[in-house]
């Protein structure tokens, strides 16, 4: 069982994290202890079991072909994100 993926955003990205996984995916976001809290960033709790972790990089640049998969409600998945207004494809 993996207890995490750590994945980057760049800095001052962590709303748009939470708008996503929060608001869009429905996945609560997990409290970060004061001293890793400092450093920015957001955790989120996946259904099912495991996180995701969202580390802040100054020099972010997307990955090109690293992600993360998660089991999911495929139907419901795209309703959401489609209704948040993202291209489902």
């Amino acid at each position: 069982m993996i207890h995490h993926v750590q994945i980057a955003c760049p800095a001052g990205a962590e709303d748009d994290q939470r708008a996503f996984y929060t608001g869009v995916l429905g996945w609560a976001e997990l409290p970060k202890s004061p001293l890793l809290a400092a450093r920015g960033g957001c955790w989120f709790a996946v259904p099912g079991g495991g996180e995701v972790h969202v580390g802040v990089e100054p020099d972010f640049r997307p990955a090109r072909k690293a992600h993360p998969a998660f089991v999911v409600d495929v139907i419901g998945m795209a309703e959401a994100v489609a209704a948040a207004g993202h291209p489902v494809v």
